[in-house]
């Protein structure tokens, strides 16, 4: 029995190497695209069609290929009810045109969907560890309020009222996680609501559900068993053999991998969805860089005006102090006069 022979049968679609680079060379654009990324990116296109590891599905192209309502619309209703811990039903993916937010957001993945309620949920994937992440979170929730209350009372007119708005959910999941989130080892999920401090109910509509996907993996197989960690630990692993382990305790999801491999008998499309994600993930971490540059530029910027400041302090001190000698001498010179 030969190696290919032993794979699972979900994944059975392998090609060899050499198989895949002469279905790349019919398309020479492609065949350069694929020699024009870096080294780690090759590694992994190749690893995926050979095989030895399964899609990235934190990234934008391949997640939407998974989740994408119109495709399977049970899928994403599945995961956000897991994540949500009620149970919801999406309506479809919303277009981005009429955000308020400016569309320079530094996330992998940023998904607005509707709720069959008519609530709103947006779920985004974020590798690079943002020094801020709960201001850009608050700003994501209130355009998420902006744009239902804009939207429903176009709908209702003057029969309108704020009891006609549902609660809006923003749910982010962490790839690199900031300091804060490793404070409590284990914890990956953090359910978050505005609270009153002197108890008073009253239920607002912005609620968040944060995961960080790292604090997630450094258990090798958690312990919980349940819908939600099965999707987690979909989305937190590329290996082969945990896959196979994962799919013996969730038998649902050798459908998933199975679509998934299937992708390995076309990778002229999948090296375009790796080049896409590579292209993304590029921008981002380009953009993050000159956030970045720009904070410590306006860094540098606050501490010269400090050191201008003392400077022109000292200086105001030295003319003082040079006024005050030179009165000085003049009462000298006067003594000396009276004197003499």
């Amino acid at each position: 029995m030969n190696q290919k022979e032993t794979l699972p049968n979900w994944n059975s679609t392998r090609q060899s190497e050499k198989e895949v680079l002469k279905s790349l060379k019919e398309v020479p654009s492609l065949y350069g695209r694929y020699f024009q990324m870096d080294e780690e990116w090759r590694q992994k296109f190749m690893d995926f069609c050979c095989g030895k590891k399964t899609l990235p599905l934190t990234y934008d192209p391949f997640f939407k290929l998974i989740f994408h309502p119109d495709i399977h619309p049970e899928r994403l209703s599945r995961f956000i009810s897991s994540l949500l811990r009620v149970k919801v039903k999406v309506k479809g993916i919303l277009p981005s045109e009429d955000s308020m937010m400016d569309g320079e957001s530094l996330l992998i993945l940023d998904i607005l969907v509707e709720l069959e309620d008519g609530t709103l949920s947006n779920i985004e994937i974020q590798k690079i560890p943002y020094t801020f992440p709960a201001e850009r979170m608050s700003c994501y929730s209130s355009d998420l309020i902006m744009r239902q209350y804009t939207r429903t009372k176009g709908e209702k007119g003057r029969h309108f009222t704020y009891r006609d708005m549902k609660k809006v959910y923003t749910i982010v999941l962490f790839e690199k996680s900031i300091s804060a989130f490793h404070r409590e080892p284990g914890v990956y999920i953090h359910y978050g609501k505005n609270t009153f401090d002197t108890g008073l109910e009253l239920e607002l509509l912005q609620e968040y559900c944060l995961i960080a996907l790292d604090v997630f993996r450094e258990s090798p197989y958690p312990k919980e068993r349940s819908e939600r960690t099965a999707w987690l630990s979909l989305l937190a692993t590329e290996d082969i053999q945990k896959a196979e382990r994962l799919i013996k305790e969730y038998p649902w999801l050798e459908e998933i991998y199975r679509e998934a491999a299937e992708m390995r008998k076309n990778p002229k499309e999948v090296l375009g969805m790796y080049s896409e994600a590579l292209r993304t993930l590029d921008r981002n971490t380009v953009r993050y860089m000159i956030e970045e540059q720009e904070k410590e530029i306006k860094q540098q910027k606050l501490l010269i005006a400090e050191k201008e400041r003392q400077l022109e302090e000292k200086n105001t001190l030295l003319e003082q102090q040079s006024r005050e000698n030179a009165e000085l001498r003049k009462k000298l010179e006067q003594l000396q006069r009276e004197k003499a």
